[in-house]
């Protein structure tokens, strides 16, 4: 895999079970030596320099390592002295992870006596106690409730205005919800790369779903300006791919109206994560069980 990220981009990395996204996080942040290729962090190479090179990096493992009989003050120095933070500066980096993290209130509390979503909270406050260049955010909403996970969400945004982040999970609406980019593992290689925006158009390219109370044959939506391709979903919906510099939705409405097919839907059709994700992690595996 080959992978480059910026300040300020949050990237989503996805894959089944098994398909190298823990294995490739250990990797980024030094937990796992790679046995070929180099990982560089702002330039200075991991495996050269790991001291200079983890630095820069923030981590948050799916369990994330708190001390729970320690209060959320006494944690944060600890990894605040842990990542190297010029003592004069510890109080500092630790109010400002608080701040940033919404635990300004926490700072006394015992981290065993917190919620679910607070304790998540102070995880993420001690991957960017140091200000890394890199976050790296393993299942980070994981057990947490609605409120939690949005709370969470909003945070990880948030850390986008001064890191670069990435984000391993299983849900994949909050991938939508909060990555720039995203990028899926199949069977330890890249399968996927490109922005969120980019994904809603992959396989379908331009399509409109439409409905129709009184529907013409199939033969005669294609022969509309434009259309490439219809795609019966019911008797009565349709969706049709068209060419990129030719939208049929104009003159679809006219027909509609001219010969009284009933139109009661024209939207455009967008690609889930969701439907990419199986198109391009199960066939592989369906066609592999195949006798």
């Amino acid at each position: 895999m080959s992978l480059t990220l910026a300040r300020g981009e949050v990237l989503g990395l996805l894959g089944p079970n098994g398909a190298g996204k823990t294995t490739t996080m250990q990797m980024i942040t030094g937990n796992l030596a790679p046995s070929a290729g180099e990982i560089q962090i702002c330039g200075i190479d991991l495996l050269d320099h790991p001291t200079r090179a983890k630095a820069r990096i923030g981590y948050l493992p799916e369990t994330p390592p708190l001390y729970r009989d320690l209060t959320v003050e006494e944690f944060l120095r600890l990894a605040a002295r842990l990542h190297r933070v010029p003592k004069s500066r510890v109080a500092q980096a630790v109010a400002q992870a608080q701040r940033r993290c919404g635990l300004s209130d926490m700072t006394a509390r015992r981290i065993g006596a917190l919620s679910k979503g607070y304790q998540q909270r102070v995880g993420i406050a001690q991957a960017i106690v140091h200000e890394p260049d890199l976050v790296v955010l393993d299942e980070p909403t994981v057990g947490l409730d609605p409120n939690q996970i949005r709370e969470i969400r909003t945070l990880i945004r948030e850390l986008a205005d001064h890191h670069a982040v990435i984000l391993s999970t299983h849900i994949l609406p909050e991938v939508e919800t909060v990555c720039d980019r995203v990028q899926i593992l199949h069977q330890g290689q890249v399968v996927y790369t490109d922005s969120i925006a980019a994904l809603k158009q992959y396989r379908g390219g331009h399509a409109l779903t439409i409905a129709l109370r009184r529907p013409p044959s199939a033969e005669t939506l294609q022969a509309l300006p434009g259309v490439r391709s219809v795609e019966a979903l019911s008797e009565q919906r349709f969706r049709l791919l068209h060419e990129a510099d030719t939208n049929p939705a104009e003159t679809l409405v006219q027909r509609s109206v001219e010969h009284d097919w009933g139109l009661v839907e024209l939207t455009p059709a967008e690609t889930t994560l969701e439907e990419v994700f199986v198109h391009l992690t199960q066939s592989d595996a369906m066609e592999q069980a195949a006798p």
